[in-house]
């Protein structure tokens, strides 16, 4: 039974098992309300690469999003054997609820539930004794709550005393104006940008795709700005922190637009596309679909986004 929902802040996530000397250490730095140890790797789902989380279903949906953490339905699903998957693994990356998808070999696993779980490249969550069974490292990621941490400051303690390698990241980043505030990206940079994602017009959609040849929505974006010499995060919630927001009555070309489509957890950014100018944009939709300009739409907008050099 759910007894309190904390939100997680971090995400640290080691390529082997953490020492419970580290891990002792983790739970006592200042700000560090509460920590979960859990199972995490990259693995085959269908065809799908996807980061995989191994948990203890009654305590680790205590730190999901709200409409998650409260269906037992989910939990119940992952307790049996199956895998919850995201809901935007489920319908753009095309694992369908109920279908079975092969994953290491012989193993092959029911997709019980749609359910996103807020934490960073993680698209599919599974009991421990599945993560097991899979072949998951154990016990080599944690899960953070620090409501009243100063998080650049706590990730810089963490990296300081868990194994060398070991990666630490923010959850929820949001855009931090520097002392000296950087300029929104150069037109001569942003033409770049629009000619390199006009030319992948027509390139399929794939999960997870980061070109050249096919793409996910963040990926194209991704991809797009490289061309440019403009480094961007992997994944749409961290690009939504990729520079200040703008009014949606003053974007213009280059801008990135961000949407909230999961109604799995409504507050997070799950779809992204390059403002192209005149009322368009370029995106990449779904899966079975392609890379194309379309009219912009405003429902469940998130907000605008200009990216800063």
């Amino acid at each position: 039974m759910l007894k309190r929902v904390r939100e997680p802040h971090l995400l640290v996530v080691a390529t082997h098992p953490l020492p419970e000397s580290a891990t002792l250490r983790a739970r006592r730095l200042k700000g560090v309300a509460s920590v979960e140890v859990v199972d995490a790797a990259q693995v085959t789902l269908g065809d799908q690469r996807v980061g995989v989380i191994g948990v203890d279903p009654s305590t680790f949906r205590a730190y999901t999003p709200k409409p998650t953490a409260t269906a037992d339905g989910v939990w119940r699903s992952v307790a049996a054997g199956e895998v919850a998957v995201s809901f935007g693994l489920g319908t753009d990356g095309g694992l369908a609820l109920g279908s079975r998808v092969q994953s290491h070999g012989s193993h092959k696993l029911r997709i019980g539930a749609y359910a996103t779980m807020g934490l960073d490249a993680v698209d599919a969550v599974v009991s421990r004794s599945t993560a097991r069974r899979l072949g998951l490292p154990q016990n080599n990621a944690l899960v953070i709550s620090a409501p009243k941490a100063g998080l650049p400051r706590l990730r810089d303690s963490l990296r300081k005393i868990l194994p060398q390698g070991t990666q630490v990241v923010v959850l929820k980043p949001t855009f931090e104006q520097s002392p000296t505030a950087e300029p929104p990206v150069p037109s001569s940079r942003i033409r770049v940008v629009l000619a390199a994602a006009a030319g992948k017009l027509g390139a399929p959609y794939a999960w997870g795709a980061e070109g050249p040849d096919a793409f996910d929505c963040s990926g194209l974006i991704q991809w797009a700005f490289r061309q440019a010499g403009i480094r961007l995060p992997r994944v749409t919630h961290q690009q939504f922190a990729s520079g200040p927001q703008v009014p949606f009555s003053e974007i213009r070309p280059g801008d990135l637009i961000f949407w909230r489509l999961d109604p799995t957890n409504p507050g997070y950014i799950s779809h992204a596309a390059i403002y192209w100018g005149d009322g368009k944009m370029i995106q990449a939709p779904r899966t079975g679909d392609v890379v194309k300009l379309v009219p912009v739409h405003v429902r469940n907008l998130a907000g605008v986004v200009r990216v800063t050099g």
